[in-house]
């Protein structure tokens, strides 16, 4: 079973890593758009979520405090969440349709790392990490 959390470990990763090197390497592109969905200092925004992203997808993925990486992650996806997927604004059908197809995604996102971030603060002996859970399994 270590493997199998390994390998999910590692899958849930790529998608923040990937996200994350999008804001680093599309940082004005993506700060417009947030500007248009109204986040305040968006440039900061976007660096901050990204920098977020890298760090609790790096715990996760090397299984270094993995439960509070998870909780990282989800604490992130909240307000981008609402902020960037707002489908609800959207008068355009096709706009409001994508939106709300992200917007579903990240909440799916959010109660997954929820649901690890339980598992791995509840599971002191995952195997194949660096280091146990943060928070009290108690």
């Amino acid at each position: 079973m270590d493997a199998v959390v390994l390998i999910g470990r590692v899958l849930f990763s790529v998608l923040f890593l990937g996200s994350a090197m999008g804001h680093f390497t599309n940082t004005e592109a993506m700060a417009g758009y947030a500007q248009s969905q109204g986040v305040p200092s968006p440039k900061a925004g976007v660096l901050a979520s990204g920098a977020l992203m890298v760090l609790g997808a790096l715990m996760v993925l090397l299984g270094i405090w993995a439960d509070a990486g998870m909780l990282l992650l989800a604490i992130v996806l909240l307000p981008v969440t609402f902020m960037m997927h707002a489908f609800w604004k959207d008068t355009d059908p096709e706009a409001k349709q994508t939106q709300m197809i992200q917007f579903n995604k990240n909440l799916a996102l959010i109660g997954a790392a929820l649901m690890l971030f339980a598992f791995f603060a509840r599971t002191p002996e995952l195997g194949l990490t660096l280091t146990g859970p943060l928070f009290d399994r108690g």
